[in-house]
């Protein structure tokens, strides 16, 4: 099966280079009818990292300095299909000096030069759509002393991309990939002189798109939260994009939208970033506020469940739980086995954190941040809720299988807060166990009260947590609770061994205790954040012990100390390494 889909892919791709030299001989654009404002955000950082040589992309990092991004040796085609999407333009508008202008200039030209008549990996349509945005959100930035040439063949070269977008955006992955490649023809179409034809065609195929890909709720199948901030904010775009020149998105456009905004804030922690979830990170700085301020809808989905995930919040803190269970097929080719794991936040600093998404460090981190002992949850016996499935496919193929299938869930309010319930059976099928949950979230916000229960819910799981322990010698099952803790919280041992305290860099001072016969320690853990050069190190609280019975109960608390303050002055950040 992989040798038929690589064949076909090598057919597709041909096929598209061909359509891209056929493109080259449509009449060029003179100029632009409507420039839309530049938009996408960058990260300055990363900016500063380009311009120095520290070129990071799809998990390899190559430092070459002096170098241009077209000459260097590409690790895999994942690396190169990331150069060719022109994203790294964000970073250096970003970084917005001379120097950084004049090195986006010169990469521009020489992709014209070199690839511009259909040659190189960049020939796809959502490389194209994305490109498109790029060049044209930065027209202003680039074009700035470069000379009637250099302009002509600027404007030819978008041009012939429109035109390839036109010919081939159908051939696109739906989801993300169609939504970008829509986009830049929206852009396109609306901003180049002699291309407005191609609008129509483009918002109807948008519409279909929404329809088969956003869900009633607002959510996409592969649950990302990261990839609904992105296709949100190509939506807005094209919203903005129609509206700037005297037209209106249509219906489903707008419902789409509507339906997306407040799932977004549902999963939006106390300090502003996405929760970090099935591939996803924290988004863009600035990318969520700025697509949500464009958004009329101000409200969260009114029972707290987004796109799978519940929400606790009540004064400065935040808790995202991942409550369903993880995506299937071709939708959990980025899925982590994260069910019941949650995240939380207090204010601008989040304190409680999954490991992440390490696909941008390479295969072996990619791997490790999708297993459940890389998330805030409960692994038995080293196992994950769910395994990468076996089918010959490249590692950033792999899809999940065997995972939860039913995660019932509960919310409600608890006497003196905000209760949430919910248990998954991915640990029934090797050991007979259901992994139950219970998280209560005070009404201020200071404390929470959790419950971790492993059971054996019937005579038929019974049976085979006893074929468990027999094999096992009566030793039992061994699982591990682990609490992950972000870099910037500094954990340390009290009372014996008895708590640990969590130091914020604002200040603040949280203490995690448990009620239980398990042995609590702190340990390394793994923060794993795309635009960072590296993996940071972190710690993690770990409660481990041995399922013995039928029924075993974990009980636990999060609270900030009593001479915390009600309200912090927290205005220091972060910045990339």
């Amino acid at each position: 099966m992989s040798d038929l889909n690589s064949l076909s892919a090598r057919c597709t791709s041909a096929i598209h280079r061909v359509h891209a030299r056929i493109s080259t001989m449509t009449r060029p654009a003179t100029g632009f009818t409507s420039m839309p404002e530049p938009r996408t955000i960058g990260i300055n950082a990363r900016g500063k990292q380009l311009a120095a040589g520290n070129f990071l992309f799809a998990g390899h990092l190559v430092t070459k300095a002096d170098t241009s991004i077209w000459d260097i040796d590409a690790p895999d085609d994942v690396f190169t299909q990331e150069l060719h999407g022109f994203s790294w333009l964000d970073d250096l508008a970003a970084a917005g000096d001379t120097q950084t202008r004049e090195l986006a200039q010169t990469w521009v030209w020489c992709w014209i030069d070199r690839f511009g008549r259909g040659r190189g990996a960049g020939w796809t349509p959502d490389l194209t759509g994305r490109r498109l945005i790029r060049w044209i959100s930065h027209a202003l930035f680039l074009l700035r002393a470069r000379d009637s040439e250099q302009s002509e063949a600027f404007y030819r070269s978008l041009a012939q991309q429109t035109i390839f977008l036109s010919r081939r955006w159908h051939k696109t992955l739906p989801g993300l990939p169609r939504f970008e490649a829509l986009t830049g023809l929206i852009y396109a179409g609306l901003s180049l002189e002699g291309m407005a034809r191609h609008v129509e065609p483009a918002i109807k195929a948008l519409d279909k798109e929404c329809r088969s890909q956003v869900d009633e709720q607002g959510g996409i199948p592969t649950r990302n939260p990261e990839e609904l901030l992105e296709v949100f904010t190509l939506l807005t775009w094209a919203a903005t994009a129609l509206s700037e020149v005297g037209l209106t998105a249509s219906e489903m456009h707008r419902q789409t939208i509507e339906r997306v905004a407040p799932t977004l804030r549902t999963l939006r922690h106390a300090d502003g970033g996405l929760a970090r979830f099935h591939g996803g990170g924290r988004g863009l700085e600035g990318r969520l506020d700025s697509a949500l301020a464009e958004s009329p809808i101000k409200k969260r989905q009114a029972d707290g469940l987004a796109m799978g995930f519940a929400r606790l919040s009540a004064g400065r803190t935040s808790v995202v739980v991942d409550a369903s269970p993880p995506p299937r097929g071709e939708s959990s080719i980025n899925a982590h086995a994260s069910t019941l794991a949650f995240e939380l936040t207090s204010g601008r600093r989040p304190v409680i954190v999954n490991c992440g998404s390490g696909a941008s460090f390479g295969e072996d981190w990619r791997r490790a941040g999708r297993a459940t002992p890389s998330h805030s949850t409960l692994s038995l016996a080293g196992l994950s809720s769910a395994r990468l499935g076996e089918e010959g496919r490249g590692w950033r193929d792999e899809k999940l299988v065997e995972g939860a299938r039913e995660v019932p869930i509960l919310m409600s309010k608890a006497p003196d807060g905000l209760r949430f319930e919910g248990g998954h059976d991915g640990y029934e099928r090797t050991h007979g166990l259901t992994h139950a949950r219970t998280l209560e979230l005070t009404f201020d916000g200071r404390g929470m009260v959790g419950e971790d229960l492993l059971v054996a819910l019937d005579d038929r799981a019974k049976r085979r947590f006893d074929c468990i322990m027999d094999a096992n010698v009566l030793q039992g099952v061994p699982f591990d609770l682990r609490f992950h803790l972000h870099p910037e919280a500094d954990a340390n041992l009290d009372m014996g061994g008895g708590a640990v305290s969590i130091a914020l860099k604002s200040g603040e001072l949280w203490v995690f205790r448990h009620e239980s016969t398990a042995k609590l320690a702190v340990e390394p853990s793994i923060f794993l954040e795309k635009g960072r050069l590296k993996p940071r190190g972190t710690k993690q609280i770990v409660l481990t012990g041995v399922a013995l019975e039928y029924s075993t109960r974990i009980r636990w608390s999060l609270s900030k100390a009593d001479e915390t303050s009600m309200a912090i002055r927290d205005l220091s950040r972060d910045e990339l390494d």
